[in-house]
């Protein structure tokens, strides 16, 4: 038998914000919004659907055990888009690599957990300008917080749908929310084959180089003004 609020808690209680934990650790392994009687549905999902999600397993696997999943309401009375505000900061909170979320809170990219150092740098970077032939590569949706220095360069140097014009760059930025987190010498552009979102062949190219250590004064400063369209790179006088 699966719970349910009464309908008099249901049509009052607004939007909430809640967690699930697992009984026998008490571990919060997921964190949800929604209105209603949303909290519970999880549990009914494992039992009906046999799609085989992080998070539907693991309710199963407590349930397997003749235990019950913890819920816990965090906030409620919520508008929706408090809602959405309380269940980053929570998810931000909690890490996402312990939860059986899909995906990171609303607008965690831009406002979401970050270092003080991070904080610093996204508020007070100064404004720069750019004199050299650049790139500015934008890849903040593979980005994470506290990247390695290798996964960082990864992630900048490719696969991107760029043309002849990369050949006239000599430098690419990695760029984060406007702010400059590293500057590399390009030394040479190879093709790829990539696949879009419908699973299609594109060519596309990726880059060689390293750290350019004579550029690092750039590394910390805003280059907002130079980033205007949704495109993830941007050439810079070239």
């Amino acid at each position: 038998m699966t719970l349910e609020f009464p309908k008099s808690v249901a049509v009052r209680i607004g939007y909430y914000v809640y967690i699930l934990r697992d009984p026998e650790t008490d571990e919060v392994f997921y964190v949800g919004k929604g209105t209603g009687n949303r909290v519970f549905t999880h549990v009914r999902a494992a039992i009906e659907n046999p799609s085989k999600n992080d998070r539907l397993q693991r309710i199963r696997k407590i349930r397997a055990k003749d235990l019950e999943v913890k819920y816990e309401i965090l906030r409620h009375g919520l508008s929706e888009k408090e809602a959405y505000e309380v269940e980053a900061a929570v998810i931000d909170y909690v890490c996402l690599p312990n939860l059986t979320n899909k995906v990171i809170g609303h607008d965690t990219e831009n406002r979401g957990r970050m270092t003080v150092p991070a904080i610093v740098a996204a508020y007070g970077a100064e404004p720069v300008e750019i004199k050299e032939a650049v790139l500015l590569i934008i890849p903040n949706k593979l980005f994470e917080r506290n990247i390695t220095p290798e996964k960082l360069y990864e992630i900048t140097r490719g696969n991107w749908v760029v043309g002849e014009r990369r050949n006239k760059a000599k430098y690419a930025f990695s760029v984060y929310n406007g702010v400059v987190i590293e500057v590399y010498r390009i030394s040479r552009w190879f093709p790829v084959q990539a696949r879009d979102k419908q699973q299609k062949t594109q060519n596309r190219w990726r880059f060689d180089g390293e750290v350019a250590a004579e550029l690092q004064y750039y590394v910390g400063k805003s280059v907002a003004s130079y980033i205007g369209a949704q495109n993830p790179v941007r050439y810079v006088n070239c």
